[in-house]
């Protein structure tokens, strides 16, 4: 059998999936290695840009000036992000994934070229958005093409493997920003992205070869539309509320009443369309439903961590920025090491459901661990707490997204994905929100305590940055860093009580075999007859 390719040339159509069951016929271990190295280039680059950006984020406000607009830096591309993931996905599954993956690699290449080249911060904010929306086509499509590459039952060793990609965004990002903003210029931060895209696109369009789809449907872009108000109502609720503007202001409740009202209007909108942005029946499907509350908690916790441990090590164990990132080891060592081994044990087994409950439970351990920290508490003791909350992060992460799409139809793939992405987002976006009032909360109450109303207000409003710590006084000193530790662990105790609604999430699900046989000898060769 012959056909066309999703892309250039007219190379076999090879790795269709079988129109009986949904499998992805077998290719070569060297053929999807090959298209895996320029899925995992695309997907360094949607990890990448937040950390490397983070470092040069000072020289930037020096520089465009704006620093009251500074977190809408993060913010635009972190709303873009979500808002236009659920869109990618469907446009993969309507109209085949390779071109569609590319031209998201294209938005967020511009993106990057135009952020690079902005003059002032409002331009950086806007560009930022057109980076976030390109964005939010990397992370789902790359894990939709390898749904589409090999079946559930092989799926766990490579997006094992893809994982490979979180640790050194968020060891090498900071690094790497330092360096380029120090060497360099800020503006590197965004132009190193250019040549690791083209590098991506020149692997994927000379090696991935899936087959075209063209199916006659519309994009429900009315559906897109409300989900993308009400993502974005629900981001800037948990965003604003407490910090620019009160909880009870006109501007919170607003944001709260629209997020309720356009979630209930995508909902009516939804259970009409043919072709919705994202299937409501998909939430019928047991395994599926619990698998994306465990998704949603998984990035809540995850990016909880990462936001608040370095205001720790800065602030109160001593360490530099650069120092603070790799401070992270641990945790990112521990989420590799269980994320390549939990791969290869299920892709031998089929089994996958006890690796989810126990990395629940660890999880929930870890940060409960990590919310007894102190001002004594040295590297070694918060290296190892770490350990236990990234082995429990890693056994969760990538087999939660085996599930959801173990537990849809092929030709729903891409959908499934774009959800298991988007709650992701939503989940770090919310946790990064909620434990930063639960932190700035527990930071105000300890410094008013230890140095009464007015010093303690002041100290907490004076954007004390970690390298001025050395010129306070030893009394106001010794008590930010006590209302540090207390704010951080009081955030991290709320994560593992809320973490623990994952181990209930991960215990609901049912070990439902994975499509596809168990591995066998591979062919030398992966053409289609």
């Amino acid at each position: 059998m012959t056909g066309s390719t999703d892309g250039a040339g007219t190379a076999p159509e090879v790795g269709v999936a079988d129109p009986g069951t949904g499998v992805p016929a077998p290719r070569s271990r060297r053929e999807i290695y090959t298209v895996m190295s320029g899925l995992m280039i695309a997907m360094l680059l949607a990890m990448l840009d937040n950390t490397i950006v983070g470092t040069a984020m000072p020289t930037i406000v020096g520089e465009l000036g704006g620093l009251e607009h500074l977190s809408w830096v993060v913010t635009a591309y972190a709303l873009a992000t979500a808002m236009s993931t659920p869109v990618w996905a469907k446009l993969g599954d309507l109209y085949g994934r390779k071109g569609v993956f590319m031209t998201s690699i294209v938005a967020f290449l511009a993106g990057s070229a135009l952020s690079g080249l902005a003059q002032n911060m409002t331009e950086l904010i806007a560009f930022r958005a057109v980076q976030g929306i390109g964005a939010g086509g990397l992370m789902v499509g790359a894990i939709a093409i390898i749904a589409d590459l090999v079946p559930p039952r092989e799926r766990g060793r490579y997006q094992g493997l893809m994982a490979a990609v979180m640790p050194l965004a968020f060891i090498g990002g900071p690094l790497i920003g330092g360096f380029l903003t120090d060497s360099l210029s800020w503006r590197w931060a965004f132009y190193i992205n250019i040549p690791l895209g083209v590098l991506a696109l020149v692997v994927i369009w000379f090696t991935m070869k899936l087959p075209v789809v063209r199916r006659e449907a519309r994009i429900d872009w009315k559906g897109a539309g409300l989900l993308a108000i009400a993502v974005a109502a629900l981001t800037l609720f948990t965003s604003w509320g407490g910090s620019e503007y009160a909880w009870g202001s006109w501007q919170i409740i607003g944001l709260g009443v629209l997020a309720v009202v356009a979630g209930t209007m995508f909902v009516r909108v939804e259970r009409r369309v043919t072709e919705p942005i994202l299937s409501l029946e998909l939430f019928r499907r047991p395994n599926f439903s619990a698998a994306i509350v465990l998704t949603f908690l998984t990035g809540f916790a995850m990016f909880g961590a990462v936001t608040f441990l370095p205001q720790f090590q800065q602030n109160v164990q001593g360490a530099s920025a650069t120092d603070s990132g790799l401070l992270l080891l641990p945790l990112m060592a521990g989420m590799l090491t269980t994320s390549v081994i939990g791969g290869q044990y299920i892709s031998r087994t089929g089994r996958y459901r006890w690796m989810l409950v126990v990395g629940a439970l660890l999880m929930a351990a870890g940060l409960g661990l990590l919310s007894t920290m102190d001002v004594g508490t040295g590297h070694l003791s918060a290296s190892l707490f770490m350990v236990v909350l990234g082995v429990g992060m890693g056994l969760v992460m990538q087999t939660t997204n085996l599930v959801v799409q173990n537990s849809v139809d092929q030709r729903d793939v891409g959908a499934a994905s774009g959800a298991s992405t988007l709650f992701r987002t939503v989940g770090g976006s919310l946790g990064v929100s909620l434990l930063g009032v639960l932190y700035a909360n527990g930071l105000t109450s300890t410094l008013t305590e230890q140095l009464g109303a007015t010093q303690g207000a002041s100290v907490a409003g004076g954007q004390l940055t970690p390298a001025m710590l050395g010129s306070l006084p030893a009394a106001v000193r010794t008590a930010y860093q006590a209302a540090v530790t207390s704010g951080v662990t009081t955030a991290f105790l709320w994560a593992a009580l809320i973490a623990l609604i994952a181990v209930a999430a991960a215990w609901a699900i049912r070990e439902v075999p994975l499509r596809g046989n168990a591995p066998a000898p591979e062919p030398e060769t992966a053409s289609a007859s």
